[in-house]
């Protein structure tokens, strides 16, 4: 693979040319922060400025205000900056937080049913489930 502009760094230094730019963070518990990039650090801590929590149900979001937020590097899964021309043009609709928590509420609730049923199923087959859903090791 060939790389023919400039030096690419895949270390935390990589991240400078995203300072003041707005930038998605998904984390590891599966919340989705935007906000611009204000600092960061050799362990990819980060600080995002005029953060928001934005919740996807659907075709519906949510944005939550969350302010200055202080995100530790090894709780980060993806990173990517927001291209601003093409998020206004965006084909999901705005709802009310209120609305957007309730919806998500109804969605885990529904996944956590299936969930159940299938570990009821393979339990009946004489399988072992694990019913523990988390990503610690």
């Amino acid at each position: 693979m060939e790389i023919s502009s400039g030096p690419f760094f895949t270390t935390s230094t990589g991240l400078i040319d995203s300072i003041d730019k707005k930038l998605m963070v998904v984390l590891r518990d599966g919340r989705k922060l935007i906000g611009t990039l204000r600092s960061f650090d050799q362990f990819a801590n980060l600080v995002l400025q005029d953060t928001i929590e934005r919740i996807y149900v659907g075709n519906c979001y949510g944005d939550i205000p969350r302010g200055i937020f202080l995100i530790r590097g090894e709780n980060v899964v993806l990173l990517g900056e927001i291209d601003l021309e093409k998020e206004v043009h965006i084909n999901l609709r705005e709802v009310p937080v209120e609305q957007i928590l309730v919806a998500q509420r109804e969605e885990i609730e529904a996944k956590e049913k299936v969930e159940k049923i299938k570990s009821k199923i393979l339990h009946d087959q004489g399988f072992c489930v694990d019913s523990v859903q988390n990503d610690l090791y």
